[in-house]
């Protein structure tokens, strides 16, 4: 056995090693039994995760969008100043239009180059004397369209 388990404890399998399964898990807890009392109540697990645009529940994965930052620092902000983005992940729901409605919302442009995609870089823009972040995929080598989402 080797050392570091601690020698035969019943915690090693027959080979001298832990075969590490992970068991599939729902999100529903069946009736038990703790220290001789029986519960009957079924427990069902609430799903928190909602989409960031539509506010649905997400079943499943969630599609996640960060965000970069739009000047990368030789040096960490301090922690009385604020980030001029959150960059996230923001999780959005399968439908297609979220991630665009959700930019929509906050006023942000995106490149008509460019799809939505898990990293996305924003560009500081003066749009009509406003100052606004239009956001891309960057993957693109031409010039950029920022359009409405």
């Amino acid at each position: 056995t080797p050392p570091f388990q601690g020698g035969d404890h019943g915690f090693e399998s027959r080979r001298g090693y832990h075969l590490c399964v992970a068991p599939h898990f729902s999100d529903t807890i069946g009736a038990m039994e703790i220290m001789g009392i029986r519960i009957p109540t079924v427990i069902s697990e609430n799903n928190a995760a909602r989409c960031e645009a539509c506010g649905d529940p997400i079943e499943g994965t969630p599609f996640r969008v960060s965000i970069l930052d739009i000047i990368a620092t030789e040096i960490a902000p301090s922690f009385g100043e604020r980030s001029p983005i959150n960059p996230g992940p923001f999780q959005f729901c399968t439908d297609r239009t979220c991630p665009d409605r959700w930019i929509a919302s906050r006023g942000w442009l995106r490149c008509s180059r460019s799809e939505v995609r898990e990293i996305m870089r924003p560009i500081p823009l003066q749009a009509t004397g406003v100052a606004t972040i239009g956001l891309c995929d960057g993957i693109h080598r031409d010039d950029h369209e920022f359009v409405s989402a």
